[in-house]
């Protein structure tokens, strides 16, 4: 079953990694190596989200969305989206990017550098949305009680994250500003593009929440008139198929947008970009087949929040290049580092939780032989 479902996933990631070598030696592979780790850290949760919707839906619907879908995360989000990004901020055309990319690397560099304070600028302000609404909800499973219950608590304040959000782009324009005015304002101009991109990165976040929460009202409309009619609810077909679809594909670009967001942290060569995180895609697609096939979604509880910890990071991460250079290595361990934490901790509850489970079956039994 496991080499069956990933099979195109191995066969996608021996292609890559061969490719990177070609391309940039061992150096590229270890490259697109964190990468795809990265990819496949972030988009996990997301795999376990598209699982259980997944599951309510006929083959045909699953067909499309593991055909199609597969086209648009990583033709259209890992491959055209960062060409979009480059364009806009470096103001050229998206044929005269990719020229750029694949034949002046440099110039290429060069311009992905100067944009970079208003990428990780968006970014950074997109994925600190999505850590801070994770954290400040309150969920009946924790996985760091101590921090989590409290701020659980603080989250019942109304747009709390936004205004966190908010008052960290606030202080990061500010400091960036203050920095470039101290060293001859050489980047001074660049402290408004900052606030502004931080203010899109924002806004972006919050239409794509509402097109999902749009879609995710649709959908449960919908199933309640199937179970007032007395017809199933698990096989959805028709009109709440297509929205039911629809809302996948919001929430995998949001997930997706997010990684590609990320690997600007790590590099800004365009093609390493491309056959990294689509080797990630790739892994995130046939987990979420795997779990559907599998149906045990909720056997390691805490990989969801190791997962949205590891955005935040990222996000403070995108947020301090702004103005100060950090490691690509130590950017892409830290996504690693927790998720892997994440999973120890979900094997040592599910260990403890079959021990209790055996202390009380031997327990139960014990009384039973006592006359």
């Amino acid at each position: 079953m496991l080499l069956k479902t990933f099979r195109w996933s191995f066969a996608v990631t021996a292609i890559g990694l061969a490719l990177g070598v070609w391309y940039g030696g061992w150096t590229a592979f270890g490259v697109i190596a964190i990468l795809a780790v990265l990819e496949i850290s972030l988009s996990f949760d997301n795999a376990v989200v598209n699982a259980g919707i997944l599951k309510k839906m006929s083959a045909f619907w699953q067909k499309i969305f593991l055909t199609v879908g597969v086209l648009i995360a990583v033709f259209g989000m890992r491959l055209a989206f960062p060409v979009v990004i480059v364009a806009v901020t470096a103001k050229k055309n998206p044929i005269d990017a990719v020229n750029l990319a694949l034949t002046d690397k440099d110039r290429y560099e060069q311009l992905v550098t100067d944009a970079h304070p208003a990428i990780a600028a968006f970014g950074g302000m997109f994925l600190l949305m999505i850590f801070l609404d994770f954290i400040f909800e309150d969920r009946d499973i924790k996985w760091l009680g101590w921090l989590e219950r409290p701020l659980a608590r603080l989250g019942k304040v109304d747009m709390l994250s936004v205004c966190l959000a908010l008052i960290v782009l606030l202080i990061t324009s500010f400091t960036f500003a203050t920095h470039a005015h101290q060293h001859g304002g050489a980047h001074a101009d660049k402290a408004q593009t900052v606030l502004v991109s931080g203010i899109a990165g924002l806004i972006t976040y919050m239409i794509v929440g509402g097109l999902s929460g749009y879609f995710e009202d649709r959908l449960e409309a919908e199933e309640e008139r199937e179970r007032e009619s007395d017809r199933s609810a698990v096989v959805l077909a028709g009109q709440a198929a297509f929205f039911m679809f629809l809302y996948l594909e919001v929430l995998d670009a949001s997930f997706s947008f997010d990684g590609v967001i990320g690997a600007f942290a790590i590099t800004n060569d365009i093609v390493l970009m491309a056959l990294g995180l689509g080797i990630g895609a790739m892994y995130v697609r046939s987990l979420t087949v795997y779990l559907v096939r599998q149906g045990t979604l909720d056997d390691y509880v805490y990989l969801e929040h190791g997962a949205h910890y590891a955005i935040g990071a990222l996000a403070v991460i995108l947020m301090i290049t702004i103005q100060y250079q950090i490691n690509e290595v130590i950017t892409g361990l830290v996504g690693v580092l927790l998720i892997g934490w994440s999973f120890w901790s979900s094997v040592r509850r599910n260990r403890e939780l079959g021990e209790a489970g055996e202390t009380a079956a031997a327990e139960d039994a014990d009384a039973a032989r006592v006359p």
